[in-house]
């Protein structure tokens, strides 16, 4: 029983304060410090629980649904070894800026400082990875906790927020009242802001637009476009945020992340105007804090950021916005130029488009896969609204290269560069949009970090369709290895599983691809096929990079030590 009259447990009331927030579904892993809120949740079928198979997991798919919603996702654990599990995805959460709420079974009251059963203070385990951690100790406070929790995940910079829930407290009768529906702040730009920004604009000679972080949604990324097209600006995407600017358009330059075009990052350096929309201007979007000079970028700067803390950060910029992004593209757009790009803007948006067209080309590696290949084919054979998601590691460089997004919310990958993120990410995307083509690219060392949660996929009838590359070792790092210690193997080296079998033990579709032509009809077979499908892509291991192979990295950097 989760009530008596107007009584209600502390598990009811936090329930009935999701349901009143608009929650549809949370992800999670049972656990007997929240045994009231499971009680509570069968009573409220509009939330759907999704049953994870690992913490870690859980919260990467409520980090993923705060991407594609722009609401906080939810992630229900257990204490202890739930909440360490759960941190991966409370990280990605803080350096993506994602919307989030994590709630945390915690021990008895009663039990607390005594180093109880699995007790931990969570305030100080994730006060470094979250925008706030606090624990409700009174059951009337709940309905003020929550309503602070929506508040703080969606204002500002987004970001997690972590709420341990004392087992007993959630037990705990009472007549709290319900808050009220939460409703996201968000903040304008000043008129005098964009007047300033105009001003910039039309004396620059050679501006660039970045455009990053998050809150974007399909309306932003329609108004950014317009004023791209009417001040003639060439357009980037700051590190896996590629999916806010139809890489299709005249204007798409490319994205400033890891292994930038050569000649995007000279561009960068050259400009005289930057206009950067949303991004935090971190370590992935300056090359290593190399694109601009710090503290007073030699370019002239504009830095439009929802989070105040954000500006003058790292970078003092000429103007510094404190904005929402979506009330920024939206000013933006009806931000008229006193006159059409000119011919020489239009031909610094040419050439830069032609620069980008340039290093997508399809190239030639090592062995009987050519990945190169493969993208050209999703690029063209992918609905528009496809999803994407990936994890960390090479094997993401031909994503991020050479595919094309075309429309948002279509990209999912963690920016703070987390292996096993593709998986849970794309078991949130079917959730979401399960009508949407949802593709997963996972490394061999990716996906089996989460590689369970396929087991959610197929105990929700959900249809994702895997992509394994698999090259035997952790790609990344032994790349690095061959770098700085050539020759000296340590560490890096793996033995797998036979991929598609262990696809098929899950009740999933699975298949092996080891020739480039085997891609396609083993693609479509998994576009056809009901359910959840894995194909395993052996590579060359040779062919680390699209542009380089582990002999090359090994015979230049021998030949620096001589």
């Amino acid at each position: 029983m989760t009530s008596q009259g107007n009584l209600r447990t502390g598990g009811r009331i936090l329930v009935d304060q999701l349901r009143l927030h608009g929650v549809d579904t949370a992800f999670g892993v049972p656990g007997e410090s929240y045994l009231a809120v499971l009680d509570a949740l069968y009573d409220v079928p509009e939330i759907a629980f999704r049953i994870c198979r690992q913490e870690g997991g859980a919260a990467m798919m409520a980090d993923a649904y705060g991407k594609l919603t722009g609401q906080p996702g939810i992630c229900f654990v257990t204490r202890g070894p739930g909440a360490t599990s759960a941190s991966a995805g409370v990280h990605i959460a803080y350096q993506d800026s994602t919307p989030m709420i994590l709630f945390i079974g915690q021990v008895g009251r009663d039990m607390i400082e005594r180093e109880a059963f699995q007790e931990i203070d969570y305030r100080r385990m994730f006060g470094q990875m979250a925008k706030w951690v606090a624990q409700i100790d009174d059951a009337d406070r709940i309905p003020e906790y929550l309503a602070r929790a929506f508040a703080t995940a969606t204002s500002g910079r987004p970001g997690p927020v972590v709420l341990a829930l004392p087992e007993d407290m959630l037990r705990d009768m009472t007549a709290a009242l319900d808050a009220k529906p939460y409703k996201p702040a968000e903040a304008y730009p000043a008129s005098a802001d964009m007047e300033r920004l105009g001003h910039l604009l039309a004396e620059a000679k050679r501006p660039l637009m970045i455009l990053g972080g998050t809150s974007w949604d399909a309306e932003a990324c329609r108004h950014i476009q317009s004023f791209a097209e009417a001040h003639g600006l060439p357009t980037t995407a700051s590190f896996r945020c590629q999916d806010y600017f139809d890489n299709r358009h005249p204007n798409y330059a490319g994205d400033v992340g890891i292994g930038i075009n050569p000649k995007l990052a000279e561009r960068v350096r050259e400009s005289d105007l930057v206009l950067v929309v949303g991004a935090r201007l971190g370590e992935m979007t300056t090359s290593g804090y190399t694109l601009f000079d710090s503290p007073v970028p030699k370019q002239a700067m504009v830095h439009v950021h929802a989070g105040a803390e954000e500006l003058g950060r790292v970078y003092q910029p000429e103007l510094a916005i404190n904005a929402g992004v979506k009330a920024f593209a939206a000013a933006a757009a009806g931000l008229v130029p006193p006159m059409a790009p000119d011919e020489a803007r239009k031909e610094l948006v040419a050439t830069a488009r032609r620069e980008y067209e340039a290093f997508i080309e399809t190239p030639s590696i090592p062995g009987d896969v050519q990945m190169g290949d493969i993208m050209a084919w999703l690029r063209e054979r992918l609905p528009e609204d496809a999803i994407i998601s990936n994890g960390a590691g090479n094997y993401t460089t031909w994503v991020h290269r050479f595919y094309q997004y075309r429309s948002f919310p279509t990209q999912l990958a963690p920016t703070s560069g987390s292996m096993g993120y593709g998986l849970p990410a794309a078991v949130a995307a079917s959730s979401v949009f399960p009508e949407r083509t949802v593709v997963c690219f996972a490394g061999d060392g990716c996906y089996m970090m989460h590689g369970q949660e396929l087991a959610t996929a197929m105990q929700y009838g959900l249809k994702i369709i895997i992509l394994v590359i698999n090259n035997g070792m952790y790609g990344t790092i032994r790349m690095h290895q061959e770098r700085e210690y050539p020759e000296r193997v340590s560490g890096t080296d793996l033995v797998n599983p036979d991929f598609a079998a262990y696809a098929r033990a899950f009740g999933a579709n699975g298949e092996v691809v080891e020739r480039t032509e085997q891609f396609a009809p083993a693609f479509e077979r998994a576009m056809a096929a009901e359910g959840s499908s894995l194909i395993e892509i052996r590579i060359d291991p040779e062919a680390i990079t699209p542009k380089t192979t582990l002999s090359q990295i090994t015979a230049a950097a021998k030949s620096d030590r001589h």
